[in-house]
């Protein structure tokens, strides 16, 4: 019988700071996940401590993989921009310091890459060989690119420039919002355009959109005009959790 592999996951937000351990033959979490508020000045010293303690929460992790997600740029384990977290973490070695307080290696990853991974694994596009495109419609605009498989890291399509503006800037569901727009309108006039220039530029086989909003997909996706396949995410709050793991493997 095959040895199940298993791993801890932490997703690191500007709110909460949630972990879990997974099943990666499944992409199942083995428990309920803890999730510990993310302190009011979230310094990597900080931020630090409560990981510490959900690692300790899952004992029986012990000696298996960390995978931790961030709201920034990570290169090489050291992070390059702080979204909703304390600017200190900016050129801090996240991975030394979660590997200190942990006792174990630890890989770091932007939050919505590990979200990628986890579609390409386990969800919508788990079935899509070439080249996958993860967008998360938020506050912001957060984009991943899997291709054949593996992680091209950082990216930023959400703040590219259309027509004068950042993009996340009229597209994001914070700009829907901020606006007041309508699903029907907010497709039409922002997220048409914004998907239209993208795909223009990368020639995905699958586009998949995240972000809560997602749940909604039924009200604007089918309002888009475009040549790729475009889906819902489908494991929603735990992809970062799952994708972290996968990553760590």
């Amino acid at each position: 019988m095959a040895e199940r592999r298993t791993g801890l996951g932490i997703d690191i937000g500007g709110s909460g700071i949630k972990g879990a351990p997974v099943d990666l033959g499944t992409g199942e979490f083995l428990t309920e996940r803890v999730k510990i508020a993310t302190p009011e000045l979230s310094t990597p010293e900080a931020v630090a401590e409560v990981v510490g303690e959900i690692s300790g929460r899952f004992p029986e992790t012990a000696g298996t993989p960390v995978g931790i997600t961030f709201p920034g740029v990570v290169q090489q384990g050291v992070v390059r921009t702080a979204a909703n977290v304390d600017r200190s973490w900016i050129g801090t070695d996240a991975g030394s310091l979660f590997s200190g307080v942990l006792g174990r290696p630890v890989r770091v990853l932007n939050d919505a890459d590990a979200a990628a991974l986890a579609e390409a694994h386990y969800g919508a596009a788990r079935t899509t060989s070439g080249v996958v495109l993860l967008t998360t419609l938020g506050t912001g605009i957060g984009t991943a690119l899997v291709v054949h498989g593996r992680l091209v890291p950082n990216t930023e399509f959400g703040h590219l420039e259309i027509d004068g503006h950042d993009a996340e800037s009229r597209a994001s569901s914070g700009a829907k919002n901020r606006d007041g727009l309508s699903y029907h309108a907010w497709a039409v006039e922002r997220l048409q355009r914004y998907y239209r220039v993208v795909e223009d530029l990368v020639w995905p086989d699958l586009i998949v959109v995240g972000g809560g909003v997602s749940r909604k997909a039924d009200k604007f996706l089918p309002h888009l005009d475009l040549r790729t396949p475009t889906v819902p995410a489908e494991l929603r709050n735990t992809a970062g959790i799952v994708g972290a793991v996968l990553a760590a493997q």
